[in-house]
């Protein structure tokens, strides 16, 4: 073993000192030089670097941000109001005018419980006024629509309930017939009266008729009709007569041996009838066209619309008159619905005619005849009758 390598045995030396001479932080020169105290580059604070704006195109940009963020807000609270109040269910209504409508009552949707009356279709039409003949299709429906009960079989479910549907005149005989601005009409009656009056022919009108102005509080039990439900109408206007019609042919003063004489008045006045003294009646069914119309010829089954005018034979006096109630009256045609000598007298005759009907008792009311109207057994009748129309079908 050298003797530089062996162990110094006992002796307790130090060994000997390196020397080495560190450079001051000073003298270096590398970046990533971190002196002693400083334990972190993250803690090493950057020094601000010019910026490249003006101070007028530095406040233009602040600006533009603060527009941006508002904008968004703006947006954001937009979207929150639209959700909000976005349009809820509605009823809809669908079909043509004259044919059965379509009626959708959502779900959930609850009557506003007040009286409305909405025109789904604008008629072009004469507006209803009070003593108007109309005649109106309609369907009607209870608003809530009766819901299935949980164990109900919807192989058995009612058709006419299941969506509220109350009735329909759609495809049932046509049109009814509706006298409007009566004064006897009362309940629902009434208000359906206004709200059909000052609508023009040719509209399809929506009635929500709420209890108060309906049924009441005792409703329809007998149509399912609780005291608490509205009832909806839609109503299509289909034709009306008003009170003052006439025929459009001109009536020259009619006088003939044995019969009475008519004399025409102005329009929407009753002519005048003067039975001839000392005449014995005729005992047979006498028909006069007084007007020849150049409508269709009334047929077995129409109702002719007319106004109409009664006297008695024996005194001239009048007993009966659709003119003097001011108002128009329909009557079916060739089925036995009125007196023998009227149902027969007018079928046949074409619309826009006025004619004159005598009727020997049996032809009228019989030995019976008509204690009310003041119309004996022996009684013969004479009617003056405009036929304005007929009742669509």
């Amino acid at each position: 073993m050298p003797e530089d390598d062996k162990p110094s045995g006992g002796s307790s030396a130090p060994p000997p000192r390196l020397k080495v001479n560190l450079p001051s932080a000073q003298g270096i020169k590398r970046p990533d030089f971190t002196p002693h105290g400083i334990s972190s580059a993250s803690s090493r604070r950057t020094p601000n670097r010019p910026s490249p704006l003006t101070a007028a195109q530095a406040k233009r940009r602040r600006r533009m941000t603060i527009a941006a963020l508002v904008a968004a807000a703006l947006a954001v609270a937009g979207g929150t109001a639209w959700y909000l109040t976005r349009p809820g269910p509605t009823l809809q209504v669908s079909g043509a005018f004259g044919k059965e409508p379509k009626v959708e009552i959502p779900k959930g949707l609850h009557p506003g419980g007040k009286l409305k009356t909405t025109v789904l279709t604008q008629g072009t039409g004469p507006k209803l006024a009070a003593d108007d003949l109309a005649y109106i299709h309609m369907a009607y429906y209870r608003w809530p629509a009766k819901d299935a009960g949980p164990s109900a079989d919807p192989g058995e479910e009612d058709e006419e309930n299941k969506d509220g549907k109350l009735g329909s005149t759609y495809g049932e005989g046509g049109p009814r017939a509706v006298h409007i601005g009566r004064k006897d009409l009362q309940g629902i009656d009434k208000t359906l009266d206004k709200a059909l009056t000052g609508q023009a022919v040719g509209s399809r009108v929506m009635i929500e008729v709420p209890p108060a102005d309906g049924f009441g509080k005792d409703g329809q039990p007998e149509m399912g009709i609780s005291g608490t439900d509205t009832i909806l109408f839609v109503m299509d206007i289909i034709k009306s007569f008003p009170k003052n019609s006439t025929v459009p042919g001109e009536q020259k003063k009619f006088s003939a041996e044995g019969l009475p004489t008519v004399t025409p008045a102005k329009d929407g006045l009753a002519p005048k009838v003067t039975i001839p003294e000392g005449v014995t009646p005729p005992d047979k069914l006498v028909v006069k066209t007084l007007v020849e119309g150049d409508g269709p010829a009334l047929a077995k089954g129409d109702t002719a619309v007319t106004h109409y005018k009664g006297v008695l034979w024996r005194n001239g006096k009048e007993f009966d008159s659709s003119w003097k109630r001011d108002t128009v009256q329909p009557f079916e045609v060739g089925t036995g619905a009125t007196v023998p000598g009227f149902d027969k007298g007018l079928l046949g005759k074409k619309v826009g005619s006025r004619v004159m009907l005598i009727l020997p008792p049996k032809e009228g009311y019989g030995k019976e005849g008509q204690k009310q109207a003041g119309i004996k057994g022996d009684d013969t009748l004479v009617f003056i009758v405009d036929i304005l129309g007929t009742a669509p079908k």
